[in-house]
């Protein structure tokens, strides 16, 4: 099964939800980046996350998640645009510790619990939209969740996992966001509250075999839920040769030279999906008439 995600409307339409299955787009991220088990639970989970709320934006919109925490990952980055295409990466690659007292990597003493998480939504217009918020957990779930509920006002739930495979690969990953809607019921969110604290964890789910559609169903109740449309989500990432090259060039003639006599070559590498780009002393020579 590819990755996809499923947004859908739940209770007669009191709910809005979001089910996404990223094995494969973070087991690409684990690859390009060699994260260590805990250190991919981290980015998975952001990147899982992030690749949702950017399916909550239209057209050419697009957003950025920082997590900053205190841990010894250092800060985790991802994009997201509203065609399901995701990036991002973590400062600390190769971080890992024993499991925690439940049995799980332990992302918060990775992440921290002390620090920010913010996101930055280019919607087109001059202005971005930037909403902040304290890192409250450092398990990324909860903080995700109230992200949502302090900096958009929507009472929400996050429910992020990843499970990694002995040899570093990723065995599954995927994730929810389920949403409650102005005049919401309280029964209704008793009922979700109560189904909440029965489902298990949402990597488990994925691992099971189930669908974006059947994680909605196991959160939200079978008959609940009215599935609206799917998405192909994969990581994507918007580097290129060319568009590093025309960053050499806003350098000027004389560092570009310098590259030259230094090295007689240039290279470069993109954070987001760690590709590395070669320029030739030919190349470079090219790149100053631009810089002229």
């Amino acid at each position: 099964m590819s990755d996809y995600l499923v947004k859908a409307l739940a209770y007669n339409d009191q709910v809005r939800a979001y089910a996404v299955r990223s094995t494969e787009t973070v087991g690409e991220a684990q690859r390009r980046h060699q994260t260590w088990p805990t250190a991919s639970a981290a980015l998975g989970r952001s990147i899982s996350a992030g690749v949702m709320m950017g399916s909550m934006l239209k057209g050419e919109e697009k957003l950025t998640v920082k997590v900053e925490g205190d841990g010894p990952l250092g800060p985790i980055l991802v994009d997201a645009d509203a065609k399901g295409h995701v990036r991002g990466y973590v400062t600390h690659p190769q971080v890992h510790f024993d499991l925690n007292e439940h049995g799980k990597l332990d992302v918060r003493r990775a992440v921290g619990t002390s620090g920010f998480l913010s996101v930055v939504k280019d919607i087109g217009l001059r202005d971005y939209f930037t909403g902040q918020v304290p890192i409250v957990s450092g398990e990324l779930g909860e903080d995700f969740t109230y992200y949502f509920v302090k900096s958009e006002q929507v009472p929400s739930s996050v429910g992020v996992g990843v499970l990694v495979n002995p040899d570093n690969t990723i065995l599954a990953a995927g994730g929810f966001i389920i949403q409650l809607l102005p005049g919401t019921e309280d029964e209704t969110i008793t009922q979700i509250e109560e189904q909440l604290k029965t489902i298990p964890p949402i990597s488990k789910l994925i691992e099971k075999g189930l669908t974006p559609e059947e994680i909605l169903e196991a959160v939200l109740g079978k008959g609940n839920v009215r599935f609206l449309e799917t998405q192909p989500v994969s990581f994507t990432c918007s580097c290129s040769k060319e568009r590093f090259a025309d960053a050499i060039v806003t350098l000027g003639k004389e560092e570009i030279q310098d590259m030259i006599e230094t090295d007689g070559k240039a290279e470069a590498q993109c954070h987001f999906c760690n590709e590395t780009y070669l320029y030739t002393k030919e190349e470079l020579e090219n790149l100053i008439e631009e810089a002229k």
